[in-house]
């Protein structure tokens, strides 16, 4: 299991008093309220950083870090990324994953056929797409709903899906 989850990554300055503007990549943004510190990565450099406000604008978490008190000083970490420990999220809620968990799991049909491996996972709003990479390099595209996604078994890295018509 993978030990630091990515939330963010700074791509601006706001303000004069140290504030960074991130782009989450997280659905629940105010996860970040819940947060004391967070590694910023960048170049494979990993420090940790104390957090001392959090607030949001528009569609942007804004942080303020300790030690981080000029536009200059923010300006610095722009391009950094924004990561947490897995223990710091805690385990997701029942019948819920981690995006990182799923990624890379055997998909198979629930008529015991192969279909490949899940490569990406798109946010679409209503639903997220599966995208399941075959052998021979072609995509599958599967909606993330019940008809369709049977069961998730991280365990055992495997997915089981029942194909619809059209699919």
């Amino acid at each position: 299991m993978q030990e630091f989850f990515e939330l963010g990554q700074i791509v601006n300055t706001f303000g004069i008093k140290g504030f960074v503007k991130i782009v989450p990549y997280t659905e629940d943004i105010s996860r970040f309220e819940q947060l004391d510190k967070v590694f910023l990565v960048k170049n494979n450099n990993k420090t940790e950083y104390e957090i001392e406000d959090v607030k949001y604008h528009k569609n942007f978490v804004l942080i303020k870090f300790k030690n981080v008190n000029t536009a200059q000083d923010a300006e610095a970490l722009r391009n950094y990324y924004i990561q947490v420990k897995r223990e710091t999220l805690g385990e997701p809620e029942e019948g819920t994953y981690y995006i990182a968990d799923l990624l890379g799991l055997e998909v198979y049909s629930d008529d015991g056929k192969f279909l490949g491996i899940l490569d990406d996972i798109y946010n679409t709003g209503s639903n997220d797409i599966y995208v399941v990479k075959e052998k021979n390099g072609k995509q599958i595209l599967l909606p993330a709903i019940s008809d369709v996604i049977k069961e998730i078994n991280i365990t055992d890295k495997k997915i089981l899906v029942h194909l619809i018509n059209g699919l």
